[in-house]
């Protein structure tokens, strides 16, 4: 039976405020307290503060009105060694290695009896990569887990000596690691809007739901560059270009702290491009110089904590360099902290601390990797084994003089500093428990959901115009594939659980109506058994295989349209599940010729988590679609854009190559790095930003003022802000106080007989340099929603940072010179062209004519 706390409780406790920089909720009104912990309501809730340490005084660290700092150091001098070392601990919620749902008598005598920094993944529902983890009683409904996770807070209030509560962290990169939270597509899929606004939303969306379930903090969003497309965790990021992930991290770091959680940024730094694209137990040696360090991999990173302020970060497995990122103090400390001004901690990736020693052997010990960590600026050690296997050897270290307690105290700080301004020691519970049955998926969070699934399909090829399908003509339609009607395609251990996903099956019958039959032929597996063999030869196929493909082509006799749901799953593309094959796996290319050889229209719709080369797919099938791995309500909004309702808007944030052979092959691209070779196929199948509509689209009047400006104006190097402001229909303005500033202008026109989102893409190119450049990068993009015949201007501002070069010396500077100004549909989609002059301060820039003939070799 619940029992609740005392109406006296409530009704002081509520009196309890914050004044911190992240207001928190307000204490709850509905905590159910376990009999093994009585309520101390007289000893520990006062009229406008809580006395933690229950010593029946006013302390400064207890007291909201004074500056954090203050309340700060007044804990940190009261605190042992002990209580300080459970500060940088996570522990692992249930049922990974707490096994209590719910406090319990014995918590008394755990590790965490002196505190703990954080509970990690706490009833959050989470089924577990084999499905094998235990459902939780307190998960659902979401009202019950925020009572839970209250009183869990409760117990360490009221039960630990000096009452500091907990950070409850969880996952957050496709909504809400939580049964039945509002589901969003995969991060690759979401970048394929190119709609800060909507990534903003789906921050805030994840952060309110987060917070009414009692989530303080949310590992989100993952910031790596998918530079080399074999990576099983692609599908998590953002897409390959720095100005592109960098853009949307700000605009999702940016919603979820405005909901009161931290946004804990992964994963930093450079761990995206591991040796050969390997993941799983590989994560090492990754090969990227110093400068593209810099300009490709801690740009986004940069722009989230300077810009938005993130106060989380999770340091990475990788080493770089010989050096352990967890271990490394330039990462960690001089880069971080000293460079960027972060004021949040760190926490390890799971058992990255004890890889320091075990994997990248630079430790003797396991207690010298945690010495290394600890002193290179690591906050709390995360992992799934108890907290005491790491709070011990880190307590010996200090008692042994291994470890100073200036530097525990240093990152105890950091923990502490995030909690107070979370506003955990003012008002550390959730407010309205009940409130969260109201908040999970409402409504208009589910609409948004939807918005996304429709606008990150992105439309890759159609010609003829096959698409969008015409109702009136159809009369039988086969849905096919493995791909077609797999509830756990789309499922991810760091997404929404528990699910009912409308597959494409389901939602094309829902959309066609009972008048049009709407077949179903799996045909072959997403996979075959001898996967991941097959990748380097694959054997004939067997009968059993070859049977599935005369089914489906049996099923495809008197169709008027085949749709082909080929792809991979999330078995195929996620942590620790790399490829060395871009090709469709298993038997999927022969099901999909065998298809073709029909005669019948034919539609391939790619569900998959990463670039696939699907060369003979280009060529042959008159209309491919990009699905990504979609929310829940996939399956519906495939079908909307199939079928019309929905105009197709997506661009791609990834490039997809003709051949893994071509790899390493992204945007941006050094001069000539990707250029033509006599022995090799030249340029993607499908180029960066690209992305298709269903009518069409002409640029017009470019216009650059002013002209020039020089050099001087700029100000001190690194004053500016990497922001873009962009005013069209649905750009996000972006805030930036430095001057001077270029203005880039063109109209828009929709030339078709729909209407369409059409994304404008700016991309600039330092025409001539000290050091070598980018060909072209992005500097800017926004969507603009045009009605047919309609016009629009869409305006961009460039500032100093999307202007700077990191220099030989390792500076961020502006040099004079000629820029060329790109506004384009994609990449390889440029529509008009201009330049600029940043002159030098004698009003000169000396330059030749820009190169035009792209041909460099000299045969």
């Amino acid at each position: 039976m619940l029992r609740f706390v005392h109406p006296t409780v409530c009704t002081l406790a509520a009196l309890v405020f914050s004044a911190s920089p992240l207001l928190a909720a307000a204490p709850s009104a509905d905590l159910f307290v376990p009999s093994a912990t009585p309520p101390l309501a007289a000893a520990v809730y006062h009229d406008g503060w809580i006395d933690l340490n229950k010593n029946g005084a006013r302390d400064p660290y207890e007291d909201s009105s004074r500056p954090i700092d203050a309340r700060i150091e007044d804990l940190l001098a009261r605190m042992s060694l002990e209580e300080k070392t459970a500060q940088l601990t996570t522990l692992y919620g249930f049922p990974r290695v707490l096994k209590d749902e719910r406090p319990t008598s014995a918590w008394r005598e755990a590790m965490w009896k002196d505190g703990i920094g954080n509970i990690d993944e706490h009833l959050n529902g989470n089924t577990g990569w084999t499905n094998n983890l235990a459902d939780p009683v307190h998960d659902l409904p979401w009202s019950l887990h925020a009572r839970a996770l209250n009183e869990v807070q409760r117990w360490f209030i009221e039960q630990t000596r000096l009452g500091i509560p907990v950070d409850f962290t969880n996952e957050g990169i496709r909504g809400l690691l939580h049964s039945k939270a509002t589901s969003f597509p995969a991060e690759l899929a979401v970048a394929s809007t190119w709609d800060p606004a909507l990534v903003r939303e789906i921050g805030r969306i994840t952060g309110r739901e987060a917070r009414a379930l009692g989530y303080t903090n949310i590992y989100s969003p993952v910031l790596d560059l998918a530079r080399d497309p074999r990576w099983g965790r692609t599908i998590e990021t953002y897409g390959e270009d720095p100005f592109l992930v960098g853009t949307l991290g700000v605009e999702q770091v940016r919603g979820l702290q405005a909901e009161h959680v931290v946004s804990t940024l992964k994963h930093f730094a450079v761990y995206s491009i591991p040796k050969g694209g390997r993941d799983g137990e590989a994560r090492t040696d990754p090969q990227a110089t110093w400068r593209e360090v810099q300009t490709i991999f801690l740009e986004p990173f940069r722009r989230a904590i300077r810009e938005a302020g993130a106060l989380g970060v999770m340091a990475s497995y990788n080493d770089y360099d010989g050096v352990p990122v967890e271990g490394s103090a330039l990462f960690l400390s001089e880069i971080l902290r000293g460079q960027w001004g972060f004021r949040g901690y760190v926490v390890s990736d799971s058992a990255a601390v004890e890889f320091i020693h075990s994997k990248h052997r630079v430790a003797p010990t396991p207690a010298d990797a945690i010495r290394q960590a600890v002193e290179a600026g690591l906050n709390i050690r995360t992992n799934f084994t108890p907290p005491a296997a790491y709070a011990e050897p880190l307590r010996q270290l200090v008692r042994d003089g291994k470890l100073a307690m200036a530097t525990i105290d240093a990152r105890v700080r950091d923990v502490l500093r995030v909690k107070f301004q979370l506003g955990l020691f003012d008002r550390p519970y959730v407010a309205d428990p009940a409130a969260a049955d109201r908040v999970v998926r409402a409504p208009e969070h589910l609409v948004v959901a939807q918005r996304a699934g429709r606008e990150a399909i992105v439309l890759l090829k159609n010609e003829p115009a096959l698409l969008p399908l015409d109702r009136a003509k159809l009369q039988r339609v086969l849905v096919a594939g493995p791909l077609a009607d797999d509830a756990h395609a789309w499922w991810s251990r760091y997404g929404a659980q528990r699910l009912d996903f409308v597959t494409p099956l389901p939602g094309l019958r829902a959309k066609l109506g009972a008048a049009v039959e709407v077949r179903y032929a799996k045909g072959v597996e997403a996979k075959d058994a001898a996967w991941p063999a097959s990748d380097v030869l694959k054997d004939p196929p067997s009968a059993e295989v070859r049977a599935g493909i005369e089914a489906a082509v049996a099923a495809a006799q008197n169709v008027d349209v085949i749709i082909a749901v080929l792809g991979e799953t999330d078995e195929l593309c996620r942590e620790s599940s790399s490829r060395i094959s871009l090709a469709l796996p298993g038997y999927q290319q022969e099901l999909l010729e065998a298809l073709h050889a029909t005669g019948k229209p034919l539609v391939l719709v790619l569900s998959n988590g990463r670039p696939l080369s699907v060369v003979w797919a280009a060529r042959h099938v008159p209309a491919i679609v990009e699905l990504w791995f979609p929310g829940e309500d996939g399956g519906a909004a495939l079908a909307a854009v199939l079928l019309g309702d929905a105009n197709p808007s997506g661009r791609l944030p990834i490039t997809f190559p003709q051949s893994v052979g071509q790899l390493p092959y992204n945007f941006p691209a050094h001069p000539g790095s990707q250029a033509r070779d006599f022995g090799q196929v030249e340029g993607s199948l499908f180029p960066f930003g690209h992305g298709l509509s269903y009518t069409t689209f002409r640029y017009s009047d470019l216009r650059i003022t002013p002209e020039r400006i020089p050099v001087d104006g700029f100000g001190a190097a690194g004053g500016g802000d990497p922001g873009l402001r962009g005013s069209a229909s649905r750009a996000t303005p972006y805030s930036v106080s430095t001057v001077p500033e270029f203005t880039i202008t063109c109209d828009v026109t929709n030339t078709g007989t729909r209407a369409g989102d059409e994304v404008v893409q700016l991309y600039l190119r330092d025409d001539y340099s000290s050091v070598t450049t980018y060909d072209i990068a992005l500097r800017g993009f926004a969507r603009v929603t045009l009605a047919p015949g309609e016009t629009k201007p869409v305006t961009f501002t460039l500032h100093r940072a999307h202007l700077e070069l990191y220099n030989r010396d390792g500076d961020w500077v502006v040099e004079p010179g000629r820029f060329t100004v790109m506004l384009g549909a994609s990449s390889a989609d440029i529509r008009l062209r201009g330049t600029f002059t940043v002159t030098a301060a004698d009003g000169s820039a000396p330059e030749e004519a820009p190169v035009v003939d792209p041909r460099l070799d000299p045969r």
